[in-house]
């Protein structure tokens, strides 16, 4: 596995990293990949798949990361699973009744 770009937590362990889109609670859509360990989530959005402008603009202008999110698995509420034709959804509520959406 490549260097993660977070320092993991003592006893803190990955289980396995995926690439897919996110949208957070405020809007917007990024590509990135998220590492779920057994004591967290971590999301490295890579960029802005929701930005104005040409598709290999916002896919290609910026390499490297656009931000950071953690989310810790004790603050998870509620997950509800969505399913459509070419859609696989997470719908994750955090304690604070946000809502974040993994595609």
């Amino acid at each position: 596995m490549s260097k993660l770009p977070f320092n993991l937590m003592p006893e803190e362990q990955v289980i396995d990293t995926w690439t897919l889109l996110y949208s957070p609670p405020g809007g917007g859509k990024f590509n990135g990949k998220l590492t779920v360990t057994n004591k967290r989530l971590l999301y490295d959005a890579q960029y802005d798949v929701s930005a104005k402008g040409l598709l290999s603009e916002a896919m290609f202008a910026k390499w490297g990361s656009e931000g950071y999110l953690e989310i810790i698995k004790s603050d998870i509420t509620d997950v509800k699973a969505e399913k459509s034709f070419l859609d696989k959804k997470a719908i994750l509520t955090l304690s604070d009744g946000s809502k974040h959406t993994f595609n």
